[in-house]
């Protein structure tokens, strides 16, 4: 999955918050992510945010 930083990740599950976007800060092995609503950051393994999410928005799309 090619996924970069700025891109914008929808999830399938929402965050404790009530969003379930995210912005990606960093890839690699694992993710740093950002949550869109509230701006909680934190970092989760690849294995496992792969398998949740639902669609991604790349940042040269706009």
């Amino acid at each position: 999955m090619d996924i970069r930083a700025g891109d914008i990740l929808t999830m399938k599950k929402n965050h404790p918050c009530g969003s379930n976007e995210m912005l990606v800060l960093r890839s690699g092995m694992d993710f740093r992510l950002k949550c869109a609503k509230c701006s909680r950051e934190f970092m989760v393994p690849r294995n496992k945010i792969e398998k949740s999410i639902r669609n991604v928005r790349h940042a040269d799309e706009g």
